[in-house]
């Protein structure tokens, strides 16, 4: 069937490759635009956390020996992709990621490398678990002004089954731009956070993964 995958580039590339390792064909809609924000960042820190693959092209070459602590699987293997030789992936949410630091229980300055508006909780959680935190916006996302017209088209035509969402941000950004056809499609949600934030449009359906992964996301296109 024909999946709309709404998250930004280049994290739509891999996924819509995973799709079609599954049966599926992506129709790429991302509705946010990420760009790179040039902050200075530490010399030397002890250990890298990330909530997104987006802040990967913003580590410099000497961080990549650093043990690297992401949210999730897509995470971790932008991480490697780059480079990086000592990644771990929590395969959740910023809870797991939080868990997964405090675990490893690392010495030393750990920095969090995140997008405009976000990691804010994750950096104070941190800090009350006793660990160093250096938190630094790397990149930021803003709404795409509108969909593909590919993507506008095949809603249009009622080709689309199903569609994908990462973020209760990329979600709000879908809801301001989606045209009508929603209600034949079945949403699918990273978490029950995203799923909240879908409720602003007809859907056939809003399916939420049992964890925050995107292997459990892909697995529900099969239930």
């Amino acid at each position: 069937m024909k999946v709309l995958l709404t998250r930004p580039l280049p994290a739509a590339a891999a996924t819509a490759a995973r799709l079609l390792e599954l049966g599926h064909q992506a129709v790429l809609a991302p509705c946010l635009i990420v760009s790179s924000r040039h902050t200075p960042l530490p010399a030397s820190p002890a250990a890298l956390v990330l909530t997104s693959g987006h802040a990967v092209p913003a580590l410099p070459p000497r961080y990549r020996d650093l043990p690297a602590f992401c949210v999730g699987d897509v995470t971790a293997a932008r991480l490697r992709q780059a480079g990086f030789t000592n990644v771990q992936s929590a395969g959740g949410d910023a809870e797991d990621l939080r868990r997964l630091v405090i675990a490893r229980g690392v010495a030393g300055l750990h920095l969090l490398a995140v997008g405009a508006a976000q990691g804010e909780d994750l950096a104070r959680w941190l800090g009350e678990a006793g660990v160093l935190v250096e938190r630094c916006v790397v990149y930021a996302a803003a709404p795409a002004p509108a969909l593909p017209d590919a993507a506008l088209t095949a809603l249009a035509r009622a080709e689309i089954a199903a569609a994908l969402f990462y973020s209760a941000e990329t979600a709000r950004a879908f809801i301001r731009l989606a045209p009508p056809g929603t209600e034949i499609v079945a949403a699918y949600a990273l978490s029950a956070r995203v799923g909240a934030a879908l409720a602003g449009l007809p859907w056939r359906a809003i399916h939420v993964a049992v964890a925050p992964n995107e292997a459990e996301l892909l697995a529900l296109l099969h239930e």
